[in-house]
């Protein structure tokens, strides 16, 4: 979004003339406008709000030049922008639902517009006018609307090929969180409407990937089409397919308990879309809205942007052939692109061999399966990296464990496929906070930092002690339980909160750390990288295990402060970004410096 010489003005997107800032636009007006070209293909040329269409404020003046309400967002059917082509009108108050719907059928009244919109940067409201067989006007509540050129009763008639990647995934699931918390019958808890939203998002990345791209998907729902079949059709697809092809995933009791009106305006709100091709996590997305920064604070679990995620695993550039965890892998941000990553390399190789498409997806699925693990010790959230992973990429091996307890006491199966030094690369954003405490002797006595270290007064060198600390914080422990996860000559990127690396009473952890591990390089990330959810500041550290007898005193370290993150403190978009070059100004210092891994 362009400025002009003041952060009090922005340039208005359809007319290109320079407006006053106000959240209004900001938050409203300038992202539904954005929609409307980018992700409903409506032409700029089509589209007025500068200077703004007016309807008239009483019908015996609509062909009279006087002034009438004027309208944020005026779509007309072609460029010729008459009123008899008016088609869409577009209220962006910050208003309540109520007051919007009251101001829609005033306009839509008064004017020649079918369809009516309120926005208010929050959520949305979507009404058709209808006229009976006497003539009658009527309101009717839609759940989308058509794309340019598209009849009104042909939405929801989607071939997979007429997809569209979506451009701002987190406005369409708060669209959606506020709208279900008001209108879900029987639900009230934001855990409750997570697992809901999870089940039908694998629902529609299930259908992406399984539909041909001149057929019609099923996650879909027309306008007039009875809600009772459009959730008949849903529920279909996830008891019948998705839960039968991944009944190791999904629980016989996983049920879709919406109720069909909002089954319905869900399936509405993502159809259009391919979120298989989302440029962030989807899943993450969905789930950070969904639980929140309220609920899952306490617990220290902050999601990590996918920008940071890129950067860490371009720096570490995972092979084909390298067994890849995270073992604390939130919703699965780390392994889907690791796994991406690799996935390309795999392209790359099929080509030099001339491998057949068949070939290559076997591969892809193969790799997926045998190298790729994860630990989570939220149940709900080792479920769904384990049912993301494998609708994408049948990796199933996702296993609901607390990472920091004695190997031994986890379950057969995950002690059968997560083994200490058997990992070559290890992405991961552990719990952190200062609130958070790990006691037990049973625990700590795994851990050299779970014991009292001393330091000399004269050298400043540390030095572990016989004694156990009473409680150590867990991301503490993990930066250990990491390490030793990771084979001889493995490499790790971990966040850590940046007191570890800068304070004075920690230097026992960055003595331990340079014993065991050479220092690949340190990323100092901006404060609003976690934000809004959190403000702690934050850097990724990312380490190399030393092999054994390994002594190395002097060598090259990569440091970068990233001072943009592609976001501003309260999460809107914004185009700096520092963290994209860093990956790319690391591989160039790791040729200068002649540094390879073997």
């Amino acid at each position: 979004m362009g400025r002009s010489g003041s952060s009090d003005y922005i340039k208005d997107f359809i007319s290109g003339e320079v407006i006053k800032a106000t959240p209004e636009q900001i938050e409203a007006v300038q992202p539904f406008s954005k929609k409307l070209v980018e992700e409903y293909g409506y032409d700029k040329k089509q589209i007025q709000t500068k200077p703004q269409y007016r309807v008239p404020k009483r019908p015996s003046e609509a062909d009279k030049k006087q002034k009438g309400f004027p309208v944020d967002i005026a779509v007309f059917t072609n460029e010729n922008k008459i009123d008899d082509n008016l088609f869409m009108v577009v209220e962006c108050k910050r208003k309540t639902r109520k007051d919007g719907e009251k101001q829609l059928k005033i306009y839509l009244e008064l004017s020649r517009a079918q369809i009516g919109i309120w926005f208010n940067g929050k959520e949305h409201l979507y009404l058709q006018k209808i006229f009976d067989e006497k003539g009658r006007m009527f309101f009717k509540q839609i759940f989308t609307i058509p794309k340019k050129g598209q009849r009104l009763e042909d939405v929801g008639k989607h071939k997979r090929k007429h997809l569209v990647p979506p451009k701002n995934l987190k406005l369409i699931f708060k669209d959606i969180r506020n709208y279900l918390a008001g209108m879900a019958v029987g639900i009230a808890r934001d855990e409750v409407f997570a697992q809901e939203i999870t089940n039908l998002l694998f629902c529609k990345i299930y259908d992406e990937i399984d539909t041909d791209l001149e057929d019609e998907v099923r996650f879909r729902a027309g306008i007039g089409e009875d809600e009772k079949e459009v959730k008949k059709r849903i529920v279909d697809l996830f008891e019948k397919e998705v839960k039968k092809k991944y009944d190791d995933v999904f629980e016989k009791t996983d049920k879709i308990k919406l109720d069909p009106h909002c089954v319905t305006y869900v399936v509405g709100e993502l159809q259009n879309y391919c979120v298989t091709k989302a440029s962030r996590d989807v899943v993450g997305d969905a789930f950070e809205v969904f639980i929140g920064p309220a609920l899952k604070g306490e617990q220290g679990q902050f999601f990590t942007p996918r920008n940071v995620v890129r950067m860490a695993v371009e720096m570490l550039d995972p092979k084909t052939d390298e067994y890849i965890t995270d073992p604390a892998c939130g919703s699965g941000g780390f392994l889907v692109v690791a796994l991406e990553y690799v996935w390309k390399k795999l392209e790359e190789e099929a080509k030099k061999k001339g491998w057949s498409d068949t070939i290559l997806e076997r591969e892809k699925r193969d790799l997926a399966d045998r190298y790729f693990r994860a630990i989570d010790k939220d149940s709900f959230l080792s479920k769904v990296t384990r049912a993301y992973m494998a609708i994408v990429g049948n990796g199933r091996e996702t296993f609901c464990e607390n990472t920091l307890l004695p190997p031994e006491n986890w379950d057969r199966k995950t002690q059968d496929k997560i083994q200490l030094n058997s990992f070559e690369v290890l992405l991961t954003n552990p719990p952190f906070g200062s609130k958070i405490k790990v006691a037990g002797s049973d625990i700590l006595s795994q851990y050299e930092l779970g014991y009292k270290w001393k330091q000399d007064k004269k050298t400043g060198k540390w030095e572990k002690t016989n004694k156990l600390q009473d409680a150590v914080a867990p991301q503490i422990l993990f930066i250990e339980r990491c390490l030793q996860l990771l084979k001889p000559g493995g490499r790790m990127g971990i966040v850590l909160p940046d007191g570890i690396l800068g304070n004075v009473n920690d230097g026992y952890v960055r003595e331990m750390i340079s014993r065991q591990a050479k220092i690949l390089a340190v990323i100092d990330m901006p404060v609003e990288t976690f934000m809004p959810s959190v403000s702690t500041k934050t850097s990724m550290l990312f380490l190399q295990k030393k092999k054994e007898y390994e002594h190395i005193e002097d060598y090259p370290i990569f440091m970068a402060v990233a001072e943009k993150c592609g976001h501003d403190r309260r999460g809107r978009e914004i185009k700096e970004d520092d963290l994209v070059l860093v990956a790319e100004e690391y591989k160039k210092f790791m040729r200068e410096n002649n540094v390879t891994f073997d």
